[in-house]
């Protein structure tokens, strides 16, 4: 009996040595498993959050003719403006990453940063028409481009795993999710809805009064560019409307008054332009371009 007793515990002790093997081994693959599943996410979710993309856009200083002296002071700030722009917007690729929905580079980033660039190139193009010929068609220069990178990143984020399909979620969860953004998760619907009864309405300035007499030869363009004041402000007043809930306190400001009054900007300048090819070019017109937020 004394003797076996060892051989017992021996054999107990191997059988326990050998199950507590077994069951360390399941553990570490397993913690592998999941630190794969883990490391993968997070490399995915590293990509995307460290490549939104780069801004490219066209370079105006090479295609501009002979500068005259008396203007090369307002052309050159003008171009450090157009860097500025570019640099601003590329800032802003970064801090937005995730937010709005697939149109949001567009419509948030690099419409607003096309309609900038239109009004410096303008007063690039009035600086120098002042003294010498006029060049035409840089307008042609502004519009910018995401590079592949910030487009195929913005393809994984829509797709969620990368398939490009956007998940949708059951459309009583949808109602759900919007009823606590418009509320502000207290009051539900209700809320919601007087919300959007109450987004106001965006005021600007008149133009057409503040025109001199307009030759005949430039009525025409004039009356066009009126008349996409007017678009314009329909469409800032419809984006008001849909875009409520969205962003922070300065939402309507960065994305809704400030591209307006850029797009004012470059359609004021080219009615001051068509006046200017054959009478005096009216001054003091940009003062008009700013709009406000009534309640």
């Amino acid at each position: 009996m004394s003797r076996a007793l060892p051989k017992y515990s021996k054999r107990r002790v191997g059988f326990l040595g050998g199950a507590a093997a077994v069951a360390l081994s399941g553990a570490v693959i397993a913690g592998s498993a999941l630190a794969g599943e883990s490391s993968d996410g997070n490399d995915a979710n590293v990509r995307t959050l460290a490549g939104p993309g780069t801004i490219s856009c066209p370079d105006v200083a090479p295609e501009l003719p002979a500068v005259p002296a008396s203007a090369r002071a307002e052309v050159d700030r003008n171009l450090g403006q157009l860097d500025t722009q570019i640099t601003e917007a590329n800032r802003r690729l970064v801090d937005t990453v995730g937010q709005g929905g697939p149109d949001f580079v567009q419509n948030a980033i690099l419409g607003p940063l096309e309609d900038k660039r239109v009004a410096a190139i303008n007063r690039i193009a009035t600086a120098i028409g002042r003294t010498a010929e006029r060049p035409a068609g840089l307008d042609s220069l502004a519009a910018c481009t995401l590079d592949a990178e910030g487009a195929a990143d913005a393809g994984g984020e829509a797709g969620g795993d990368g398939g490009g399909e956007a998940t949708v979620p059951p459309a009583d969860e949808a109602g759900q999710g919007a009823g606590q953004d418009d509320a502000g998760q207290e009051g539900g619907n209700g809320a919601g809805d007087a919300g959007n009864a109450s987004v106001g309405t965006i005021s600007c300035p008149d133009v057409a009064p503040e025109l001199p007499a307009v030759p005949a030869s430039a009525r025409a363009e004039v009356d066009r560019n009126l008349g996409q004041l007017d678009t314009q402000i329909t469409e800032a007043n419809r984006r008001l409307v849909d875009t409520v809930g969205q962003g922070g306190p300065d939402f309507v400001q960065n994305a809704i008054l400030g591209p307006l009054e850029d797009k004012r900007v470059a359609a004021i300048n080219r009615i001051a332009t068509a006046i200017g090819r054959t009478a005096e070019r009216p001054a003091g017109l940009d003062s008009l371009a700013a709009c406000t937020l009534t309640k």
